[in-house]
């Protein structure tokens, strides 16, 4: 889940422990142009106080208001739709007359909102249903493939990491590439049979799997929610991975090394059973062309890149940036 909405519920879990009431909102459905997407949420504290958004700042003022006159999901559940006429889109700001439907609900201990969110922070997706009528909530474990769903009488929201990322090789571009993607939505796991990588892997809420990696790709069943981003310099590490994942319907495929490196890598993946369609999926040499030379800028290239493919952006993946030397704090292109 987005990481603004985790602050969501954190924010109300600590203002219910405090003694507040908290009123929790979800974007269930939009028409036209929606600043925030479905599964977008806030809450508002009985001061006025917010975490979130679900409108970018268009409706919130309106809500707050409601909420501090004890105005909305007072004592239960109930639905709420701004942007239906055009006034209400000028009023509030709604883009191009835009419209959301929104669902809110008193914070209190039938919320479990604590148990949640001790279960998004073990990086677990879970999936949660609240009874309209009732304001009752229950708890399962969540799947890939499952999405917000609202029927009147049942919401159902997902939460927790939405996609997934695999990791083959644990060194320290792995580290930074883990702390980045988890703030992105993903649930990362990093693979490494090495054992002296293994002993110094201690990254907090990222598994290490000492499986190889192409028996690792072919357990965790990628689909198109996933990605796989290979480290290691090593041919018989990342090629194995990157023969299965190429297989699968992963929305990323990614390999370290220089473009000479990913020719010869390209080479080699022909000899197996891989189409050439399948290998034309390979980002390699990996991450945008930003210049990147530390770990940290290498793993914020790869993100970066797999932000765009994720949605859809077309990025050039081999034309470098022009040489320049930095000079009294200016960029002068290099002759």
């Amino acid at each position: 889940m987005d990481s603004v909405d985790l602050e969501v519920i954190r924010s109300a879990v600590k203002w219910a422990k405090e003694g507040h009431k908290a009123t929790l909102g979800t974007v269930t459905h939009t028409w036209g142009s929606a600043p925030r997407p479905v599964g977008a949420m806030l809450v508002i504290r009985d001061d006025g106080h917010v975490m979130g958004s679900v409108s970018g700042g268009c409706v919130e003022d309106d809500l707050i208001d409601k909420v501090k006159a004890n105005m909305l999901a007072a004592d239960k559940p109930e639905t709420a739709t701004y942007g239906v006429t055009q006034e209400q889109a000028n009023r509030y700001g709604l883009p191009c007359g835009g419209t959301l439907q929104l669902v809110f609900e008193p914070v209190s201990a039938e919320s479990r909102l604590d148990e949640l969110l001790a279960t998004i922070e073990r990086h677990e997706l879970v999936a949660r249903s609240l009874d309209m009528k009732t304001g009752k909530v229950n708890l399962e474990a969540g799947k890939w493939s499952d999405n917000l769903e609202f029927d009147g009488a049942v919401l159902k929201t997902v939460h927790g990491p939405s996609w997934r990322l695999l990791v083959i090789g644990a060194g320290q571009v792995s580290r930074y590439i883990a702390q980045m993607a988890q703030a992105l939505d993903y649930h990362v796991t990093v693979c490494d049979p090495r054992e002296e990588y293994a002993e110094e892997w201690n990254f907090p809420g990222v598994p290490l799997n000492r499986g190889y990696p192409d028996d690792v790709v072919i357990e965790m069943n990628m689909d198109a929610h996933s990605a796989v981003v290979a480290l290691t310099h090593d041919p018989k590490l990342d090629d194995a991975a990157l023969i299965e994942a190429l297989k699968s319907p992963a929305f990323y495929v990614g390999a370290l090394g220089s473009k000479k490196n990913n020719d010869s890598r390209r080479l080699r993946l022909k000899e197996f059973d891989l189409a050439d369609a399948e290998i034309a999926k390979l980002f390699g040499p990996v991450g945008l062309k930003i210049g990147s030379k530390t770990p940290p800028e290498i793993a914020l290239s790869i993100l970066a890149e797999m932000t765009a493919v994720r949605h859809g952006v077309q990025v050039p993946r081999t034309v470098e940036p022009p040489k320049v030397n930095v000079t009294a704090g200016c960029a002068v292109p290099s002759n």
